[in-house]
């Protein structure tokens, strides 16, 4: 099978390419978090997608030479797009993670289906199903049952700082670019996120050059080359690639429940790169959690792509 037959087929395929997304932004919160002190959050949050444009620009700039008329004529929509879920979200969520503890971040990362379907209603009036509720109650609750450990006593030592309210706004902007998704030009899908991408690492420019004059700059050491090259890669080009492919497909209130598979994703990561082992609370957590993501993902026919 040649690669183009391969994305072409995984292209098609949304439940896939959500949960690859899932997969990929669980690992960008664990280093979010093993970076914090070492790289100043606007200054990750810059190199990721200005990483990010420049990797995409190889492949997308026939599409964008193109589509380069909807391109300028759409500048406002997609500013909007990538000031919420590209620039000002990242800068966020990384200042939010050195300053926040796992338990509370995950816990917040899971509020982000809720929160997508309140932006869906508030914005567009689009309602979320019984099926598609009990579906996203059934995965929090596997959230939960995996970040307290099985100990529900946990959640009453939960205390909220600076760093919990940082995560929770990024989370509130990237439900809101969630639910914007639908206005998206019909452009190219490599041509969205490169102008997406580019456009985000331009907004966040200023911020850079403020850290930078403030003597806040990224060590450069093979730690720092390591973590820019991961979120350039798999969390930014090809988490956003799946990830609106994905809304594209099934529509952002199906897609938000997989959100939930952050939290068992990031498990996964610490017990094998943390030496952490396997526990009851695991083995009840997870199931929850994929049930009510197939629960929710299945609740509706597929949306149809904006």
């Amino acid at each position: 099978m040649r690669l183009t037959d391969i994305g072409r087929d995984l292209f098609g395929r949304p439940y896939l390419l959500l949960s690859l997304t899932s997969l990929f932004w669980a690992g960008n919160i664990v280093l979010g978090r093993f970076v914090a002190g070492h790289i100043p959050p606007i200054a990750l949050a810059w190199m990721r997608w200005s990483g990010a444009a420049c990797i995409l620009l190889a492949f997308a700039w026939p599409h964008l030479k193109r589509d380069w008329p909807l391109v300028r004529a759409n500048i406002p929509v997609l500013t909007l797009l990538s000031f919420t879920g590209v620039s000002i979200y990242n800068a966020m969520a990384y200042w939010g993670l050195q300053r926040t503890e796992a338990l509370n971040a995950l816990l917040i990362q899971s509020t982000g289906p809720l929160l997508i379907a309140l932006w869906g209603f508030a914005l567009f009036r689009e309602t979320l199903s019984a099926r598609q509720f009990a579906g996203i109650i059934v995965s929090l609750a596997g959230v939960a049952v995996i970040v307290t450990r099985g100990d529900p006593a946990a959640l009453a030592d939960l205390r909220l700082n600076p760093g919990d309210v940082w995560v929770l706004s990024a989370m509130i902007l990237y439900a809101l670019y969630s639910a914007l998704l639908r206005i998206k030009p019909a452009m190219h899908w490599l041509s969205f996120v490169a102008a997406t991408s580019a456009l985000g690492a331009l907004l966040l420019t200023p911020a850079f050059l403020w850290e930078l004059a403030q003597g806040r700059a990224p060590t450069a050491d093979a730690t720092t080359f390591a973590a820019i090259a991961y979120v350039a890669l798999f969390p930014s080009t090809l988490a956003y690639l799946f990830f609106n492919r994905g809304v594209e497909l099934i529509g952002a209130n199906r897609a938000g429940p997989f959100f939930h598979l952050m939290p068992v994703f990031g498990s996964v990561l610490a017990i094998g790169f943390l030496g952490e082992r396997l526990a009851a609370f695991h083995a009840i957590g997870f199931p929850l959690v994929l049930l009510g993501v197939f629960v929710a993902s299945r609740a509706a026919k597929p949306a149809p792509p904006p």
